[in-house]
């Protein structure tokens, strides 16, 4: 099945994939609220305040602000994809995204694709210190050099490193929990959005609107973590479509040049395999930590031996709301990670394992290289969002 919409709607004709790709993201760059003619399709941004803190005391570092007191990750803007209406909605989907994304450039499509199939709008919301919530010098190559030379020079580590990965390299490698504090802040995020929504503070929907998720790769194992914590009781009915993800912690392979360098990568796997539970006990006792739902569920979701019969009973609670599909070729979040994650029985039931016919990876399951023939990408596209759209429509 090939991608084009017509004026009618869903109604499709042929066009490339690569073609509405640009097209999106020639109309994404244009401005704020972009009406798609083609789909039917408006592109709004609202401004969000986060109220949550970026922080977590692990007993090593006493001063807290520097995450706090980044301004990009505490103001910014999330896009809505929703279909032209004259009413507000009364349920919407979240679109979660990857670990140390830059911009929304591959989601564009997805977000169209998932509007218009399920007829709900579609929120792409950014977690914390990714997209739109990093400072720009993050994203430049001049100042990331100065950043890649003292790596390099601290880890000898060449192979790994690159632009793209080295803040978050840093990061990571200088406090590893910021992996915890940042998924805590962006559950906080989504819990004061949907909480906003749902009390009918919102101009495109209802009072009570139904949230749904979409995600991917990180955004995944956010989500069944949001899922388990349940706060406020606001997921108690959400259906959650993971792609490229789903996989425990203990399984997970982050070491990429798009993602993190082998250093940081190594330095986060020891930090919440070895040494996690000691500091969380520690930091407890001493009173600089609560341990409430959204810690337990995390702690339930790194080490496939702990909390077993927890995580069990929670997928099993949820395995009519939770679908997905894995790839063969996925070396960072690989389908025996989802296994372990889930048990390999309802894994099997919830989840297909695809392989696509041409050369992918994790970070981009359909290359916009130039190199892959149109049917093969249109058709391994609609394979995974004809079964997200009809499991969240």
């Amino acid at each position: 099945m090939q991608i084009r919409y017509s004026q009618l709607g869903k109604s499709m004709y042929i066009l490339k994939y690569l073609q509405r790709q640009k097209e999106l993201l020639n109309h994404f760059r244009a401005g704020k609220n972009i009406q798609l003619d083609e789909s039917g399709i408006t592109i709004q941004t609202f401004a969000f305040e986060s109220k949550a803190i970026a922080s977590f005391y692990d007993g090593t570092d006493k001063n807290l602000l520097t995450d706090q007191n980044i301004p990009e990750n505490k103001y910014f803007n999330y896009h809505v994809f929703a279909p032209m209406s004259s009413t507000k909605s009364d349920a919407f989907i979240l679109l979660l995204h990857g670990l140390n994304e830059r911009n929304w450039d591959k989601y564009l499509i997805w977000a169209e694709y998932l509007a218009l199939h399920t007829n709900k709008p579609v929120i792409l919301f950014p977690i914390a210190f990714h997209i739109n919530r990093a400072p720009s010098l993050w994203a430049d190559p001049r100042s990331m050099k100065v950043v890649m030379d003292k790596l390099k020079t601290e880890t000898g580590d060449h192979r790994s490193l690159s632009f793209v990965n080295a803040a978050l390299s840093e990061r990571l490698s200088e406090k590893p929990s910021r992996f915890y504090s940042s998924g805590r802040q962006t559950i906080n995020d989504i819990t004061q959005l949907t909480s906003g929504i749902k009390e009918g503070n919102h101009p495109l929907f209802n009072f009570g609107a139904k949230v749904d998720i979409f995600a991917y790769s990180i955004g995944s194992f956010l989500s069944e973590i949001l899922l388990m914590a349940n706060p406020l009781n606001l997921f108690a009915n959400s259906r959650l479509f993971v792609f490229c993800g789903g996989s425990i912690f203990s399984h997970m392979h982050g070491e990429s040049r798009c993602i993190m360098d082998k250093t940081a990568y190594d330095k986060l796997f020891h930090y919440y395999l070895h040494e996690w539970s000691n500091i969380v006990k520690r930091t407890f006792e001493s009173g600089k930590v609560i341990h409430d739902d959204i810690l337990s569920a995390f702690n339930a979701m790194i080490n496939p031996e702990k909390f077993k019969v927890i995580r069990g009973e929670f997928f099993n609670s949820i395995k009519n709301r939770i679908s997905g599909i894995s790839l063969k070729q996925d070396k960072v979040m690989p389908w025996n990670g989802v296994e372990a994650c889930m048990g390999s029985d309802l894994a099997g039931k919830c989840f297909d394992l695809l392989d696509f016919p041409y050369e992918y990876t994790h970070e981009f399951p359909f290359p916009a290289n130039g190199r892959i023939d149109d049917v093969s990408l249109n058709n391994s596209f609609s394979k995974v969002f004809n079964k997200a759209t009809a499991f969240l429509a």
